[in-house]
């Protein structure tokens, strides 16, 4: 399944016990909370990329209060996953959507990003999934043809590596925040469904498109949490209870 992602190598990565280890040497490291970080220096840009533990806990509290719950149900519908199916969240954060669309369809997932605070949080809570930390904005380190399916929500669009490491016929579940996404919180934002069709038009078919919309009544504190998941929210003033739009369009493609 892994690549090794030290540059010109992507050789193999088996397991040896709580090791990885390719062909040219170069060896990695399981986490003592089971996660594997295979991100090189060269795909970081700072000490510490991606989101801060803050973030990813204030996005996990967010879940616990079912804000996601609409979006997971929609993708379970959509992807209609089975046991023999092989899962990866791209930019998955504190691994909801893979977490859970492998305890609903029992198939072997695996979560990567480049937040090790994030892939942590992922690790301690959802033990029965493969969580790596590495810049899955550049190269995943995953085999050609690793994966049956791939999902990817308010993340980065990598529309070549997706399809590198899809097999033959495989789904991708693509999901970007909706113009109407926390307008309450940051103010009506852009539709992204053209460049969304546009990025993945030469190499996939598009299966189905839904929005999924809830409005959800947070208090004081889960604003507060939204505040601190995105990055660039509209007020700045004391958080107050209020109903917030959450609202996801859903793509799903199939390799061509």
């Amino acid at each position: 399944m892994l690549a090794c992602p030290v540059r010109n190598c992507g050789e193999a990565l088996p397991d040896i016990g709580r090791s990885r280890r390719c062909a040219n040497g170069h060896s990695f490291d399981e986490a003592r909370s089971g996660y594997l970080n295979l991100l090189q220096p060269q795909d970081s840009r700072s000490r510490q990329p991606g989101d801060s533990a803050e973030v990813a806990a204030a996005r996990r509290r967010l879940h616990d209060r079912g804000t996601s719950s609409d979006v997971l149900r929609a993708a379970v519908e959509m992807l209609r996953l089975r046991e023999t199916d092989v899962l990866l969240e791209a930019g998955c954060g504190d691994g909801f959507y893979a977490a859970h669309l492998a305890s609903d369809s029992h198939c072997q997932a695996w979560g990567v990003d480049i937040s090790a605070a994030s892939v942590e949080a992922a690790a301690r809570r959802y033990r029965h999934c493969r969580w790596i930390v590495a810049n899955a904005d550049r190269r995943l380190p995953f085999a050609d043809g690793a994966f049956t399916a791939v999902v990817t929500v308010a993340a980065r669009l990598q529309s070549n590596e997706f399809r590198r490491v899809l097999q033959a016929g495989g789904k991708l579940l693509v999901g970007v925040p909706s113009a109407e996404d926390l307008q309450e919180i940051r103010g009506t934002g852009r539709d992204r469904s053209s460049r969304v069709l546009e990025e993945c038009g030469s190499d996939f078919t598009l299966e189905e498109q839904r929005r999924v919309t809830a409005r959800i009544a947070l208090d004081a504190e889960g604003i507060e949490d939204v505040r601190r998941s995105i990055y660039r929210p509209m007020q700045a003033q004391p958080a107050v209870a209020m109903t917030v739009t959450f609202s996801v369009e859903l793509f799903l493609f199939t390799v061509r």
